[in-house]
């Protein structure tokens, strides 16, 4: 099931307090960036994060879901309703997210 351009609208409205939020269509879900970062995304109408240290202390008893099959585990997060909690939660995990991966340019 692909997740709603409406749930993706509210999540982003959520998170207007920061700089630099941005995201990727990709086959019906969403990747979510903070500061060029990929820090989650929302898949099935889901908003799931990395499982960094400094997500899973501020959401201990989040459940682990798989966003699409094969993929790797990510935390669920429940309190979407809460910005200052979102905000606070990209934050947080911002300096544990491995940096973007250099694009290989074609050789000539």
């Amino acid at each position: 099931m692909a997740s709603s351009k409406d749930y993706l609208t509210f999540v982003l409205e959520q998170l207007t307090d920061l700089d630099g939020v941005t995201y990727r269509a990709m086959m019906g879900e969403y990747i979510l960036y903070f500061r060029e970062k990929i820090v989650g995304g929302i898949y099935d109408n889901r908003l799931l994060v990395k499982p960094v240290p400094s997500a899973i202390s501020l959401m201990p008893t989040a459940a682990y879901e798989l966003p699409y099959q094969g993929a790797k585990e990510m935390l669920l997060v429940e309190d979407i309703d809460n910005r200052e909690f979102l905000c606070n939660l990209f934050l947080s995990m911002y300096d544990e997210l491995p940096a973007p991966k250099k694009k290989k340019t074609a050789k000539k």
